[in-house]
């Protein structure tokens, strides 16, 4: 490992893939780096009109090419070019950058994200964010991680001692509804637009106790599973199933996610 890694200490057994994805999101976030706060940075939109910059493809490449050297027959799903299918079951899903809006706009809450899906399910995440030297990970079984140190979600349990991460302006901005998601907006004691990875991390330290995505693709989703239920906590769409491909995601800790999805079902 190189001076500087984020990563030294942690997992009593670091396995093979998850040294790769740690050393892979390392690498693709010191490419960010280079493109960070520059005034000749390249924007482009996206057919759905979200923006996509050089640091996004160049980032997701080296990403790409770091995983089929050591892993062949691995399917890679990221948001920026299209699947490679795999032919084992193993599945690597990729965000290059998470909060390209934030990446844009020289802020530095955005995070490049690596998860592994085995036989449709998530065993592992890595969320880099660079601009901070904070790196979080997880793989099923071993605990999760910040920078070598373990975390946990919080133990708050009342909704009014809770803070609240959003991403969308949605959230606060769509008509009154009954979903017990949406309550939080005004239930909460706290409540706050840290959004994208970075909010769902922050429930995985137990510094916030709900983070809340309305509108989510697999990549956005993948990498924050693990970390979120290594910690402790759990992760669930609106209408309270863990999946990467439902209706948005919500990470809470254990005592309020638990409230929640027994409301929704």
């Amino acid at each position: 490992m190189s001076e500087g890694t984020l990563w030294v200490k942690g997992c009593d057994v670091m396995t093979e893939d998850l040294q790769m994805a740690l050393a892979l999101a390392e690498e693709a976030g010191n490419l960010t780096l280079s493109f960070y706060r520059s005034k000749s940075l390249k924007i482009d939109a996206k057919r759905d009109d979200t923006p996509v910059t050089e640091a996004d493809r160049k980032a997701e490449e080296l990403i790409r090419k770091g995983i089929n050297n050591a892993f062949p027959d691995d399917g890679i799903f990221g948001e920026e070019f299209e699947e490679k299918i795999s032919v084992n079951g193993r599945r690597w899903i990729l965000d290059p950058i998470d909060g390209t809006r934030s990446f844009i706009h020289g802020v530095p809450l955005y995070g490049v994200m690596i998860g592994l899906e085995i036989d449709r399910e998530m065993k592992l995440g890595v969320v880099n964010f660079p601009a901070l030297r904070e790196m979080y990970y997880a793989d099923t079984g071993f605990g999760a991680f910040m920078n070598g140190d373990e975390i946990h979600v919080s133990g708050i349990a009342d909704y009014r001692e809770a803070t609240v991460v959003f991403t969308e302006k949605e959230y606060l901005l769509d008509p009154p509804s009954d979903h017990p998601v949406d309550n939080l907006r005004h239930d909460a004691g706290l409540v706050r637009g840290w959004g994208d990875c970075y909010g769902h991390m922050l429930v995985a330290s137990g510094r916030a106790e709900v983070a809340v995505d309305k509108i989510m693709s697999p990549w956005d989703c993948a990498a924050l599973i693990p970390i979120v239920h290594e910690a402790g906590g759990c992760c669930f769409d609106y209408t309270g199933q863990t999946t990467i491909y439902g209706q948005g995601l919500v990470s809470a800790n254990r005592f309020i996610g638990e409230k929640i999805v027994a409301a929704i079902v």
